[in-house]
């Protein structure tokens, strides 16, 4: 429950599996917690939603073992500490795009003396932890996750690599095919020598690599690549898909 246990599961070696948080309805969420991923992405970038809008699903993440990432809409240290505050494990900042904004997530993320974050850790009561525990595990216990999602990024890779403080670089196939001109072709040479490319340099680094994809056979070729932290679509598109494949069988069987 505290600390989160993911940091130890990324340094196993081991795929870290995760999935999208499509609604804010406590009962919605626990029923996707009880999946039994390891991870799963809140997403406040592109959602339409407020932070208050999460409640306590964080937390509830926490209590069933699974690590809440919530990724925030942009690099400010308004939303990163309101993020980490109401419970968050992992906070994923997107389009960073040089080792001056990797810098400045890790100052808005984590608290001194690697960072400034403020001290307010909301979720603390729920879980019946001090402020001391708190202080004690939260710069080793919380993620701080950086989106590549442009080619400037890959410019600056390897600087962007250097920069301590941070734990993850998740590269964005869709926003790296926009960038590069072929909006959407996430499947491109271009994009995917990327990939492997970035796969080679993490090795040589301190950071774990992470990746998304929608479709579930992208995830399992990817994950051997070395993008160990894999977020795997999201219930809702999984379960919709399968019901629209089943109606389409039983109307096909039985004339209908």
């Amino acid at each position: 429950m505290y600390p989160s246990e993911v940091r130890k599961k990324l340094s196993s070696g081991n795929p870290v599996i995760g999935t999208g948080m499509f609604t804010r309805d406590p009962f919605v969420a626990q029923r996707i917690y009880q999946t039994g991923c390891d991870w799963v992405w809140i997403d406040q970038e592109h959602a339409p939603y407020g932070t208050e809008s999460i409640g306590t699903i964080c937390v509830q993440g926490r209590q069933n073992a699974c690590a809440p990432v919530i990724r925030v809409p942009y690099n400010n240290p308004g939303d990163i500490k309101k993020a980490y505050d109401i419970g968050a494990v992992g906070v994923m900042v997107p389009q960073v795009d040089t080792p001056e904004e990797a810098t400045l997530a890790v100052k808005y993320a984590k608290y001194p003396p690697i960072g400034e974050r403020g001290i307010s850790p909301f979720f603390a009561s729920y879980l019946e932890i001090s402020l001391k525990e708190v202080l004690k595990n939260a710069n080793n216990e919380t993620l701080l996750i950086l989106q590549m999602e442009s080619l400037e990024a890959y410019e600056n890779i390897d600087e962007i690599l250097k920069i301590p403080g941070y734990e993850v670089l998740l590269l964005g196939p869709t926003d790296l095919s926009a960038s590069l001109g072929i909006p959407g072709d996430i499947h491109n040479s271009k994009v995917e020598n990327i990939m492997i490319d970035v796969a080679s340099k993490i090795k040589n680094s301190d950071k774990f690599l992470a990746t998304t994809f929608t479709n579930l056979d992208d995830c399992e070729r990817w994950i051997p690549e070395g993008y160990q932290m894999m977020n795997i679509s999201d219930p809702l598109l999984v379960g919709t898909k399968m019901v629209s494949q089943k109606i389409k069988e039983y109307k096909e069987k039985f004339k209908f």
